[in-house]
């Protein structure tokens, strides 16, 4: 399945952040593309008003990206905001295509390292699954990789493919801990995994995540298939989606798991 991974700087201004992500949409699609997956908080980045993000700009976003997408006949994957009951926003994925129209809450808030997400963002509860040509493709949000249950959850749901948007948060060891935790989740869920992650612009100062530029797609086996290089970048890549009933058949991780007693 040819998949596009859309690493971009996204930007303060919401015209120019959503002229930038469907720009990265049409690239991916002239690439050849069936599948294309932008990063977290594609609508706004992280340290600028997300309320009002959500507000306002989040139903121009989903317009425009749904509209190239459907037009072009693949499935689109960004992040967005969308406004939650008690005042705060969801982090939420949307995937756009013909006879796709699904969103994921994050569920997993980045409450750690200084971070304090959830302030200012409600957590969902559902997972959630696509069809992209025939194959289960699933969905999961940045710090969401940090927890394995989740990620063997989805595979035993029917995922094939674990789609990861991301707007990583840089300081010490973290783009290690990135490396480290995409090739794992992979290998724990006997899935591919395709992350695309934001890359911050060079004057970036702040401690609000901007991403590491941690894009990459791994193999069913924890092998780096393909990562993108520094700066923004449109990463291309073939996934042999067909290798994963063959790498869970001789690695049967997914099968057959007792419940672990407590210590």
């Amino acid at each position: 399945m040819p998949v596009a991974l859309a690493q971009i700087v996204v930007d303060e201004e919401p015209d120019r952040a959503r002229e930038r992500a469907v720009a990265a949409l049409e690239e991916g699609i002239a690439s050849g593309a069936r599948l294309v997956v932008l990063p977290e908080a594609t609508l706004a980045p992280f340290g600028t008003d997300l309320g009002a993000a959500a507000r306002v700009h989040a139903a121009a976003l989903d317009e425009a990206l749904t509209a190239v997408a459907e037009e072009a006949g693949v499935v689109v994957v960004a992040g967005s905001f969308e406004a939650a009951d008690d005042g705060r926003v969801h982090n939420t994925l949307i995937a756009r295509g013909p006879d796709v129209h699904r969103d994921y809450r994050k569920i997993h808030l980045y409450d750690a390292f200084g971070a304090d997400e959830s302030r200012t963002i409600a957590p969902g509860e559902e997972l959630a699954l696509i069809e992209v040509e025939g194959t289960t493709v699933a969905l999961a949000t940045c710090y969401d990789i940090r927890f394995p249950e989740q990620f063997v959850a989805l595979a035993r749901g029917g995922a094939d493919v674990i789609a990861v948007p991301m707007a990583w948060g840089a300081g010490p060891g973290k783009s290690e801990q990135l490396r480290v935790l995409q090739r794992a989740r992979a290998l724990d869920s006997t899935s591919l995994l395709v992350a695309a992650d934001q890359i911050a612009p060079r004057d970036h100062e702040g401690k609000a995540p901007r991403g590491v530029g941690g894009t990459v797609a791994v193999s069913a086996l924890g092998e780096v298939i393909a990562h993108a290089r520094d700066g923004e970048q449109i990463l291309r890549v073939d996934l042999d989606v067909g290798s994963v009933a063959e790498v869970r058949r001789t690695l049967p991780v997914l099968e057959g798991r007792p419940s672990i007693p407590r210590a």
